[in-house]
């Protein structure tokens, strides 16, 4: 069996010939032991809610927990209500603390780790930092009663409303005074969301470094950790090395995280990942690899996976979690491609086919026939004969 696949952006076609089904390993204890490692998780879209992209999101919601059960069952955790899970991009703050809610009740049932988004996107239009300060507030209350972790996110109210680092500072030292556990700190880089350009009071990267070192130091038992996605791997580790004792750095890092997480002399980056959604199968066999010190064979398996994550997370940035639902689909997950806020319109059309390729070739679809037959009525649909 074969596809045709469109071929670049000329107009012309090829022929693709799937890879057979590849056995995996089946792990009696699903538990990773050398490094944490979170799986930034993306919602399901009802298929049949009539909707319009300004609508509120309407959630498939058995599918959706049924894909955190896998994330779960394969030793990860779920970092829930991330940019992943389209956070800003339709889902709104009304979905995103259902979701919440839902998925940390989940968590208790299977014992699987999770750790929630706050953010400040109840706020639709421009706010003082008081109002600012407020949303999150809420979002963290609300986070800390399922019993989850809070991860801090960066804010595009914050990021508006702040004059310069001192306001940054203010904030995030309030926040972290008023969380009852430690959280995780989120830097998120403009190339995944526009609106946080200048984050931390500077476009000057090194200055924002400095004032996201500081607010860690006012309160560093109030910090579990940092994410940083940035997509600068020297940075990341540079930024690393700063840390207080204690405090640890989880890669958000789509497109340097085999070297981060594998670390070097002197430390390693545990993760907070989006293409660890669909890379939970091989993204838990390499960990559990490492758990062996085998740092090498850990690199062997994930190494391959880069060219998919890069193909992915290719500009503009944001617009990744199309490819990540498509891969769910073809890999059986869900019986759609639709995404919130009809994004699953955001990516071309040979976009999406190379993203088929890659994975394929890097054996992730369980059924590669189902993934076969459905990528060939996608292509169809886009008139592309099979």
């Amino acid at each position: 069996m074969t596809l045709t696949l469109p071929d670049g952006p000329g107009g012309g076609v090829r022929e693709y010939t799937p890879r057979p089904a590849q056995v995996r390993g089946v792990f009696e204890n699903a538990g990773l032991t050398s490094r944490t490692v979170f799986s930034a998780a993306h919602v399901v879209a009802d298929p049949y809610a009539d909707t319009t992209p300004d609508s509120p999101a309407a959630v498939d919601w058995d599918a959706t927990l049924a894909f955190r059960r896998h994330l779960w069952s394969h030793g990860l955790g779920v970092a829930e209500a991330m940019d992943t899970a389209q956070r800003g991009m339709g889902l709104d703050w009304a979905g995103a603390a259902e979701l919440i809610r839902r998925s940390a009740a989940e968590a208790k049932s299977v014992g699987g780790l999770i750790a929630c988004g706050v953010g400040t996107d109840q706020l639709t239009g421009p706010a003082d930092l008081v109002t600012v300060r407020e949303a999150y507030e809420e979002q963290l209350a609300l986070v800390e009663e399922t019993g989850s972790q809070a991860i801090l996110m960066a804010s595009r109210a914050l990021a508006a409303a702040a004059e310069d680092p001192e306001d940054y500072l203010d904030t995030y030292t309030h926040l972290l005074r008023q969380a009852s556990e430690p959280v995780i700190l989120h830097w998120l880089g403009p190339m995944f969301d526009p609106a946080l350009e200048g984050y931390w009071g500077s476009a000057d990267l090194d200055l924002a470094t400095d004032t996201f070192l500081e607010v860690i130091a006012t309160h560093p038992d109030k910090v579990d950790g940092i994410k940083i996605s940035l997509l600068d791997a020297q940075r990341e580790i540079d930024l690393r090395r700063r840390l207080p004792e204690g405090v640890r750095c989880y890669t958000g890092d789509d497109f340097h995280y085999p070297e981060l997480i594998a670390g070097d002399e002197q430390g390693f980056s545990h993760a907070l990942l989006g293409i660890f959604d669909p890379l939970a199968p091989l993204a838990a066999e390499a960990v559990r690899t490492l758990d062996t010190g085998d740092t090498e064979g850990f690199r062997k398996v994930l190494d391959p996976t880069v060219e998919l994550s890069r193909h992915l997370f290719q500009a503009p940035t944001r617009f990744y979690k199309t490819g990540v639902v498509l891969l769910a689909w073809l890999a059986g997950h869900q019986d759609h491609f639709t995404m919130v806020g009809g994004l699953q319109s955001a990516r071309s059309l040979p976009h999406l086919a190379r993203a088929y390729e890659l994975a394929d070739g890097l054996g992730l679809f369980p059924d590669p026939e189902l993934a076969e037959s459905r990528m060939k009525s996608l292509l169809t649909v886009h008139g592309v004969p099979q």
